[in-house]
Protein backbone atom coordinates (compact mmCIF):
# COMPACT_ATOMS: atom_id res chain seq x y z
CA UNK A 1 0.00 0.00 0.00
CA UNK A 2 3.01 2.58 0.81
CA UNK A 3 4.90 1.26 -1.98
CA UNK A 4 2.07 2.58 -4.47
CA UNK A 5 1.39 5.52 -2.73
CA UNK A 6 4.89 6.61 -3.04
CA UNK A 7 4.83 5.68 -6.52
CA UNK A 8 1.79 7.66 -7.13
CA UNK A 9 3.43 10.67 -4.98
CA UNK A 10 6.70 10.23 -7.41
CA UNK A 11 4.28 10.02 -10.63
CA UNK A 12 2.36 13.39 -9.75
CA UNK A 13 5.71 14.84 -9.03
CA UNK A 14 6.73 14.03 -12.52
CA UNK A 15 3.63 14.84 -14.28
CA UNK A 16 3.87 18.52 -12.22
CA UNK A 17 7.74 18.89 -13.40
CA UNK A 18 6.52 18.02 -16.92
CA UNK A 19 4.14 20.78 -17.33
CA UNK A 20 6.07 23.28 -15.33
CA UNK A 21 9.09 22.53 -18.22
CA UNK A 22 6.32 22.49 -21.15
CA UNK A 23 5.17 26.15 -19.81
CA UNK A 24 9.26 27.40 -19.40
CA UNK A 25 9.70 26.16 -23.07
CA UNK A 26 6.37 28.23 -24.09
CA UNK A 27 7.79 31.28 -22.35
CA UNK A 28 11.23 30.81 -23.79
CA UNK A 29 9.86 30.51 -27.25
CA UNK A 30 7.41 34.13 -27.13
CA UNK A 31 11.29 35.57 -25.80
CA UNK A 32 13.35 34.31 -28.53
CA UNK A 33 10.98 35.12 -31.11
CA UNK A 34 10.01 38.98 -30.11
CA UNK A 35 14.37 39.46 -28.96
CA UNK A 36 14.36 37.93 -32.78
CA UNK A 37 12.02 40.09 -34.28
CA UNK A 38 14.80 43.51 -33.03
CA UNK A 39 17.44 41.56 -34.11
CA UNK A 40 19.41 42.30 -37.33
CA UNK A 41 21.75 44.61 -39.55
CA UNK A 42 19.29 47.23 -39.51
CA UNK A 43 17.73 47.97 -36.23
CA UNK A 44 14.17 48.26 -35.21
CA UNK A 45 13.79 49.04 -31.57
CA UNK A 46 10.66 47.34 -29.41
CA UNK A 47 8.59 50.28 -29.41
CA UNK A 48 8.32 50.33 -33.45
CA UNK A 49 8.04 46.45 -33.63
CA UNK A 50 4.58 46.46 -31.62
CA UNK A 51 3.41 49.70 -33.27
CA UNK A 52 3.99 48.01 -36.67
CA UNK A 53 2.17 45.12 -35.58
CA UNK A 54 -0.53 46.79 -33.91
CA UNK A 55 -1.32 48.98 -37.04
CA UNK A 56 -2.67 45.74 -38.86
CA UNK A 57 -5.16 45.36 -36.01
CA UNK A 58 -5.94 48.81 -35.51
CA UNK A 59 -4.51 52.60 -37.49
CA UNK A 60 -1.86 53.80 -35.37
CA UNK A 61 0.22 56.84 -36.36
CA UNK A 62 3.45 55.64 -37.64
CA UNK A 63 6.38 55.83 -36.14
CA UNK A 64 9.04 53.82 -38.29
CA UNK A 65 10.10 54.54 -41.53
CA UNK A 66 8.77 53.01 -44.94
CA UNK A 67 12.38 51.24 -45.53
CA UNK A 68 12.04 49.54 -41.97
CA UNK A 69 8.14 48.68 -42.63
CA UNK A 70 8.72 46.60 -45.87
CA UNK A 71 12.05 45.06 -44.05
CA UNK A 72 9.90 43.93 -41.11
CA UNK A 73 6.99 42.56 -42.82
CA UNK A 74 8.28 41.23 -45.87
CA UNK A 75 11.85 40.20 -44.40
CA UNK A 76 12.02 40.10 -41.07
CA UNK A 77 8.26 38.66 -39.65
CA UNK A 78 8.07 35.58 -42.63
CA UNK A 79 11.34 34.61 -41.40
CA UNK A 80 11.23 33.91 -38.47
CA UNK A 81 7.71 32.89 -38.55
CA UNK A 82 8.63 30.15 -41.43
CA UNK A 83 11.97 29.01 -38.82
CA UNK A 84 9.08 28.66 -35.83
CA UNK A 85 7.42 26.21 -37.92
CA UNK A 86 10.55 24.03 -39.13
CA UNK A 87 12.08 23.67 -36.01
CA UNK A 88 8.63 22.73 -34.47
CA UNK A 89 8.01 20.25 -37.06
CA UNK A 90 11.28 18.46 -37.54
CA UNK A 91 11.31 18.30 -33.33
CA UNK A 92 7.67 16.35 -33.79
CA UNK A 93 8.36 14.20 -36.64
CA UNK A 94 12.02 13.10 -35.19
CA UNK A 95 10.14 12.40 -32.14
CA UNK A 96 7.29 10.70 -33.72
CA UNK A 97 9.58 8.35 -35.86
CA UNK A 98 11.34 7.44 -32.65
CA UNK A 99 8.37 6.37 -30.58
CA UNK A 100 7.16 4.66 -33.28
CA UNK A 101 10.11 2.98 -34.97
CA UNK A 102 11.36 2.10 -30.98
CA UNK A 103 14.67 3.65 -31.84
CA UNK A 104 16.29 6.53 -30.26
CA UNK A 105 19.12 7.21 -33.15
CA UNK A 106 16.30 7.62 -35.75
CA UNK A 107 15.77 10.61 -37.11
CA UNK A 108 13.02 12.79 -39.99
CA UNK A 109 14.67 11.78 -42.69
CA UNK A 110 15.19 7.74 -42.45
CA UNK A 111 12.73 7.17 -44.63
CA UNK A 112 14.67 9.05 -47.57
CA UNK A 113 12.27 12.47 -47.45
CA UNK A 114 15.53 14.44 -47.18
CA UNK A 115 17.25 12.75 -50.00
CA UNK A 116 14.27 12.77 -52.44
CA UNK A 117 13.66 16.32 -51.69
CA UNK A 118 17.34 16.95 -52.70
CA UNK A 119 17.04 15.29 -55.60
CA UNK A 120 13.71 17.45 -56.84
CA UNK A 121 15.46 20.85 -55.99
CA UNK A 122 18.46 19.83 -58.10
CA UNK A 123 16.16 18.51 -60.95
CA UNK A 124 14.14 21.90 -60.97
CA UNK A 125 17.23 23.86 -60.50
CA UNK A 126 18.69 22.00 -63.43
CA UNK A 127 15.66 23.25 -65.65
CA UNK A 128 15.81 26.70 -64.45
CA UNK A 129 12.34 26.85 -62.80
CA UNK A 130 11.51 29.79 -60.23
CA UNK A 131 12.32 29.00 -56.28
CA UNK A 132 8.38 28.41 -56.03
CA UNK A 133 8.60 25.86 -58.41
CA UNK A 134 11.76 24.43 -57.28
CA UNK A 135 10.05 24.06 -54.22
CA UNK A 136 7.14 21.99 -55.20
CA UNK A 137 9.71 19.48 -57.40
CA UNK A 138 11.07 19.11 -53.92
CA UNK A 139 8.09 18.60 -52.05
CA UNK A 140 6.90 15.98 -54.53
CA UNK A 141 9.75 14.02 -54.88
CA UNK A 142 10.00 14.11 -51.06
CA UNK A 143 6.60 12.40 -50.95
CA UNK A 144 7.27 10.07 -53.79
CA UNK A 145 10.81 8.78 -52.19
CA UNK A 146 8.61 8.07 -48.80
CA UNK A 147 5.79 6.47 -50.90
CA UNK A 148 8.47 4.12 -53.06
CA UNK A 149 10.20 2.87 -49.17
CA UNK A 150 6.76 1.89 -48.29
CA UNK A 151 5.91 0.15 -51.51
CA UNK A 152 8.97 -1.60 -51.27
CA UNK A 153 8.68 -2.55 -47.77
CA UNK A 154 5.76 -3.93 -47.98
CA UNK A 155 6.52 -6.33 -50.69
CA UNK A 156 9.79 -7.87 -48.57
CA UNK A 157 9.67 -10.47 -46.00
CA UNK A 158 11.09 -10.14 -42.06
CA UNK A 159 10.79 -7.75 -39.20
CA UNK A 160 8.87 -5.05 -40.80
CA UNK A 161 10.13 -2.03 -39.19
CA UNK A 162 13.49 -3.17 -40.02
CA UNK A 163 12.52 -3.64 -43.81
CA UNK A 164 11.21 -0.37 -43.48
CA UNK A 165 14.70 0.99 -42.35
CA UNK A 166 16.82 -0.38 -45.14
CA UNK A 167 14.37 0.64 -47.55
CA UNK A 168 15.13 4.20 -46.61
CA UNK A 169 18.77 3.74 -46.48
CA UNK A 170 18.79 1.61 -50.34
CA UNK A 171 16.58 4.54 -51.72
CA UNK A 172 18.22 7.53 -50.53
CA UNK A 173 21.16 6.30 -51.22
CA UNK A 174 19.47 5.73 -54.71
CA UNK A 175 18.47 9.53 -54.52
CA UNK A 176 21.89 10.60 -53.13
CA UNK A 177 23.19 9.34 -56.23
CA UNK A 178 20.75 10.82 -58.21
CA UNK A 179 22.09 14.36 -56.61
CA UNK A 180 25.73 13.99 -57.43
CA UNK A 181 24.58 12.99 -60.83
CA UNK A 182 23.44 16.10 -60.97
CA UNK A 183 26.01 18.17 -59.46
CA UNK A 184 28.14 16.55 -61.92
CA UNK A 185 26.01 17.64 -65.17
CA UNK A 186 24.99 20.96 -63.47
CA UNK A 187 26.44 24.30 -64.90
CA UNK A 188 29.59 25.62 -62.43
CA UNK A 189 28.80 28.69 -62.86
CA UNK A 190 25.51 28.92 -61.39
CA UNK A 191 23.51 25.98 -61.17
CA UNK A 192 26.19 23.67 -59.35
CA UNK A 193 26.44 26.91 -56.41
CA UNK A 194 22.90 26.88 -56.46
CA UNK A 195 22.23 23.16 -55.61
CA UNK A 196 24.94 23.33 -53.16
CA UNK A 197 23.72 26.40 -51.33
CA UNK A 198 20.35 23.98 -51.63
CA UNK A 199 21.86 21.14 -49.74
CA UNK A 200 23.44 23.20 -47.39
CA UNK A 201 19.82 24.17 -46.15
CA UNK A 202 18.85 28.04 -45.53
CA UNK A 203 16.45 30.72 -44.63
CA UNK A 204 17.50 33.65 -46.50
CA UNK A 205 14.73 34.72 -49.24
CA UNK A 206 11.64 33.47 -46.83
CA UNK A 207 8.25 35.33 -47.76
CA UNK A 208 4.72 34.93 -47.58
CA UNK A 209 3.96 32.49 -50.18
CA UNK A 210 6.58 30.07 -48.84
CA UNK A 211 4.35 30.18 -45.26
CA UNK A 212 1.07 29.98 -47.48
CA UNK A 213 2.11 26.61 -49.31
CA UNK A 214 3.15 25.00 -46.58
CA UNK A 215 1.55 25.81 -43.58
CA UNK A 216 -2.04 23.89 -44.22
CA UNK A 217 0.46 20.73 -44.66
CA UNK A 218 2.76 21.21 -41.26
CA UNK A 219 -0.41 22.22 -39.27
CA UNK A 220 -2.84 19.09 -40.75
CA UNK A 221 0.75 17.00 -39.78
CA UNK A 222 1.56 18.10 -36.91
CA UNK A 223 -2.37 17.98 -35.27
CA UNK A 224 -2.50 14.36 -36.13
CA UNK A 225 1.20 14.05 -34.27
CA UNK A 226 -0.17 15.29 -31.51
CA UNK A 227 -3.70 14.19 -31.10
CA UNK A 228 -1.95 10.58 -31.75
CA UNK A 229 0.76 10.94 -28.64
CA UNK A 230 -0.63 8.67 -25.94
CA UNK A 231 -1.13 5.93 -29.19
CA UNK A 232 2.56 6.45 -29.65
CA UNK A 233 3.18 5.73 -26.12
CA UNK A 234 1.04 2.27 -26.43
CA UNK A 235 3.20 1.84 -29.91
CA UNK A 236 6.68 2.08 -27.93
CA UNK A 237 5.12 -1.39 -25.88
CA UNK A 238 4.86 -3.42 -28.82
CA UNK A 239 2.31 -4.57 -30.99
CA UNK A 240 0.77 -6.95 -28.71
CA UNK A 241 0.63 -4.86 -26.08
CA UNK A 242 -1.27 -2.43 -28.22
CA UNK A 243 -3.47 -5.13 -29.37
CA UNK A 244 -4.69 -5.78 -25.85
CA UNK A 245 -5.63 -2.28 -25.23
CA UNK A 246 -7.82 -2.30 -27.99
CA UNK A 247 -5.25 0.05 -30.47
CA UNK A 248 -4.87 -1.04 -34.17
CA UNK A 249 -0.68 -1.08 -34.03
CA UNK A 250 0.05 -1.16 -38.00
CA UNK A 251 -2.83 1.37 -38.78
CA UNK A 252 -1.75 3.77 -36.08
CA UNK A 253 1.95 3.23 -36.91
CA UNK A 254 1.16 4.05 -40.97
CA UNK A 255 -0.91 7.53 -40.13
CA UNK A 256 1.99 8.38 -38.03
CA UNK A 257 4.57 7.51 -40.53
CA UNK A 258 2.56 9.67 -43.14
CA UNK A 259 1.92 12.67 -40.98
CA UNK A 260 5.56 13.18 -40.13
CA UNK A 261 6.86 12.41 -43.51
CA UNK A 262 4.17 15.65 -44.45
CA UNK A 263 5.72 17.83 -42.04
CA UNK A 264 9.11 16.55 -42.78
CA UNK A 265 8.71 17.27 -47.02
CA UNK A 266 7.17 20.42 -46.01
CA UNK A 267 10.07 21.57 -44.48
CA UNK A 268 12.79 20.41 -46.49
CA UNK A 269 11.09 21.90 -49.18
CA UNK A 270 11.23 25.36 -48.78
CA UNK A 271 14.69 25.41 -46.04
CA UNK A 272 17.10 23.06 -47.63
CA UNK A 273 18.69 20.12 -46.25
CA UNK A 274 18.51 21.07 -42.31
CA UNK A 275 19.79 17.91 -40.20
CA UNK A 276 19.65 17.00 -36.69
CA UNK A 277 17.25 18.80 -35.36
CA UNK A 278 14.96 16.03 -35.46
CA UNK A 279 17.59 13.85 -33.23
CA UNK A 280 18.75 16.20 -31.31
CA UNK A 281 15.81 17.90 -29.82
CA UNK A 282 13.81 14.88 -28.63
CA UNK A 283 16.75 13.38 -27.09
CA UNK A 284 17.10 17.05 -24.90
CA UNK A 285 13.51 16.83 -24.23
CA UNK A 286 13.03 13.48 -22.75
CA UNK A 287 15.97 14.55 -20.29
CA UNK A 288 13.65 17.62 -19.22
CA UNK A 289 9.94 15.86 -19.57
CA UNK A 290 10.77 11.99 -20.11
CA UNK A 291 9.41 9.28 -22.06
CA UNK A 292 5.25 10.13 -22.05
CA UNK A 293 5.10 11.35 -25.59
CA UNK A 294 2.03 13.35 -24.30
CA UNK A 295 5.18 15.63 -22.94
CA UNK A 296 7.35 14.81 -25.16
CA UNK A 297 5.72 15.63 -28.42
CA UNK A 298 4.41 19.33 -26.98
CA UNK A 299 8.09 19.78 -25.17
CA UNK A 300 9.89 18.92 -28.67
CA UNK A 301 7.25 21.33 -31.06
CA UNK A 302 8.15 24.25 -28.67
CA UNK A 303 12.35 23.36 -27.81
CA UNK A 304 12.73 23.09 -31.63
CA UNK A 305 11.29 25.96 -32.65
CA UNK A 306 13.46 27.83 -30.34
CA UNK A 307 16.37 26.19 -31.14
CA UNK A 308 16.18 26.70 -35.05
CA UNK A 309 14.92 30.41 -34.20
CA UNK A 310 18.07 30.74 -32.07
CA UNK A 311 20.24 28.90 -34.62
CA UNK A 312 19.16 31.35 -37.53
CA UNK A 313 19.55 34.35 -35.46
CA UNK A 314 23.34 33.36 -35.23
CA UNK A 315 23.47 31.94 -38.73
CA UNK A 316 22.20 35.42 -40.06
CA UNK A 317 24.03 37.84 -37.82
CA UNK A 318 27.33 36.23 -36.72
CA UNK A 319 29.58 37.38 -39.74
CA UNK A 320 28.78 39.89 -42.81
CA UNK A 321 27.84 36.52 -45.67
CA UNK A 322 25.00 34.48 -43.76
CA UNK A 323 26.09 30.94 -42.37
CA UNK A 324 23.82 27.98 -44.25
CA UNK A 325 22.01 27.06 -41.04
CA UNK A 326 22.46 23.52 -41.76
CA UNK A 327 26.04 23.73 -41.01
CA UNK A 328 25.16 25.37 -37.75
CA UNK A 329 22.70 22.79 -36.81
CA UNK A 330 25.27 19.97 -37.50
CA UNK A 331 28.44 21.43 -35.55
CA UNK A 332 25.79 21.02 -32.68
CA UNK A 333 24.20 17.91 -33.29
CA UNK A 334 27.27 16.02 -34.36
CA UNK A 335 28.96 16.34 -31.09
CA UNK A 336 25.47 15.59 -29.60
CA UNK A 337 25.29 11.94 -30.98
CA UNK A 338 28.77 11.32 -30.00
CA UNK A 339 27.74 11.81 -26.62
CA UNK A 340 24.63 9.77 -27.37
CA UNK A 341 26.33 6.40 -28.51
CA UNK A 342 29.25 6.85 -25.96
CA UNK A 343 27.20 7.37 -22.65
CA UNK A 344 27.30 4.46 -20.40
CA UNK A 345 23.61 5.46 -19.44
CA UNK A 346 21.19 2.60 -21.85
CA UNK A 347 19.41 5.40 -24.36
Amino acid sequence: MQTSTAKSTLHSAASRRARFVVLALALILVGAAAISLLLGRYPIDPAQAVAMLVSKIVPVDPIWTEQQATLFFNVRLPRILLTLMVGCCLACAGAAYQGTFQNPLVSPDILGASQGAAFGAAVAILLGVSSFTTSLFAFGFSLFTVLLVLLISSRARGNHMMVVVLAGVMVSSLFQAGVSYAKLVADPTDELADITYWLMGSLTGTNMRDIAMVFPIMLIGCATLFALRWRINILTMGDDEAATMGVNARRTRIVVIVAATLVTAASVCVTGMIGWVGLVIPHLCRMLVGTDYRRLIPASMLMGASFLLIVDDVARLATTAEIPIGILTAFVGAPFFLYLITRKKKL
